[in-house]
């Protein structure tokens, strides 16, 4: 594969053109395509080989695991018998969902470190905090003390070789005395220690624009979920390229948005079965987006 020097060396002028092409985010590697793994939360605990087995078989090459409890592990197994399973099947768990909740609240560590040492044995690049409960986030100063937390937080992975994300929903554009919950936190949170997964579906149910939030943000945005918006019910998630949204120009701005790493995310609304509806959408993307 011609390395990306040798392409602008070779290509000139040409270069340009290459930058605007949706491809060029990935012009460095393979295509890599993710799956969040809450889309197959009904199948995964009852057969985690088998269901890792046809993600990689559906052309998924990465994985971000959800569901790490210092109790269960992940679905009953540990995080060294996970790994060795995304091994066999040629997937790279590169982020995962850890529920931090007792320490974002409380400041309590113990839940921390083990999804730091969870995410160090699976080799992941990013411990991501997927959820805020709501009586955590009412008002600025909420959003202001979760901010810190995650600062915390933050340090604490760079410690351990890891980068923290934060990933959105719908409620942090909630307007509080005219300033929003996920402006604060882009805003208090360090800009070199702290980056967010930008939900694409989320951002663009409440009503912005994901590549307005790119041009202001510049590189913060180094994953994403993408899940696409059914055309009947905006309410509900259907198959990437069988909804409402537009990815080809977010794909064409990845590089503005910083990602690096993108995964699909499917919560209800299938097709036939999850399995067919994650084969359709990684489908879409390696022939349309990248």
């Amino acid at each position: 594969m011609i390395s990306r020097r040798n392409f602008i060396v070779t290509t000139g002028l040409a270069t340009t053109a290459v930058l605007a092409s949706p491809s060029f985010a990935f012009s460095m590697n393979k295509k890599e395509i993710g799956l969040q793994l809450y889309t197959l939360r009904e199948e995964l605990p009852k057969d985690v080989k088998g269901t890792l087995e046809k993600v990689a078989k559906a052309g998924y090459t990465n994985v971000e695991t959800y569901g790490f409890s210092t109790k269960d592990q992940f679905w009953g197994l540990t995080p060294k018998e996970l790994k060795k399973i995304l091994d066999e099947n040629g997937l790279k768990a590169v982020s995962g969902h850890y529920n931090l909740g007792s320490f974002l609240y409380d400041g309590n560590t113990e839940e921390l470190i083990a999804s730091i040492e969870a995410a160090k044995i699976l080799k992941s690049e990013f411990l991501t905090v997927p959820w805020v409960d709501e009586p955590f986030r009412r008002n600025i100063e909420d959003y202001k003390k979760i901010a810190d937390r995650v600062n915390e937080a933050a340090k604490m992975c760079k410690k351990a070789g890891l980068k923290v994300a934060y990933h959105n929903h719908d409620f942090e554009f909630q307007k509080h005395n005219g300033v929003t919950g996920f402006e604060i936190l882009l805003k208090e949170t360090d800009k070199d220690l702290v980056f967010f997964e930008l939900d694409l579906y989320w951002v663009i149910h409440s009503g912005n624009d994901p590549l307005k939030l790119f041009k202001e943000n510049l590189g913060r945005f180094k994953m994403w979920h993408v899940k696409d918006k059914d055309k009947k019910n905006n309410d509900l998630n259907t198959e990437v390229g069988s909804g409402t949204i537009d990815f080809k120009p977010l794909f064409a701005a990845a590089k503005q948005s910083g990602m690096i790493h993108f995964f699909v995310e499917q919560e209800n609304n299938f097709a036939s079965n999850s399995y067919d509806s994650i084969k359709s959408s990684c489908d879409f993307i390696s022939e349309n987006l990248i």
